[in-house]
């Protein structure tokens, strides 16, 4: 995975019109009219989003004559939920380990509790 596909597919995550496409394509695919119809603004800034979102991997459009259909696709999600997911599981283990330093000073505490007691 290369920073460069990382970077794009946070980018285009991070305009609110692109992550709206994401969610409506999320349903089903869809035309770029389809598209259009709940944001105030021309087929072709639709168009503009797309073509943002397809070189991140997130959307494709296959070729062929008009309306063609939108599409997601995996492998924009999958570099994103790796990444995630490698800094998930060290923070979950950094908790662990902070866990389990509680846990013995709980136990100290206890016992330094019966010994006095």
């Amino acid at each position: 995975m290369t920073t460069d596909a990382l970077d794009r597919v946070f980018a285009a995550l991070a305009d609110p019109t692109r992550r709206g496409i994401v969610s409506r394509l999320a349903e089903g695919d869809a035309t770029v009219s389809e598209l259009a119809q709940p944001y105030r603004m021309s087929v072709q800034a639709v168009y503009k989003h797309l073509r943002i979102l397809e070189q991140a991997g997130v959307v494709s459009r296959p070729p062929g004559p008009q309306p063609r259909s939108v599409r997601l696709e995996a492998g924009g999600f999958d570099r994103m939920q790796e990444w995630i997911e490698r800094y998930r599981v060290r923070a979950e283990q950094r908790y662990r380990r902070l866990d389990a330093v509680l846990a013995e000073m709980d136990e100290e505490d206890a016992n330094d509790h019966d010994r006095r007691g």
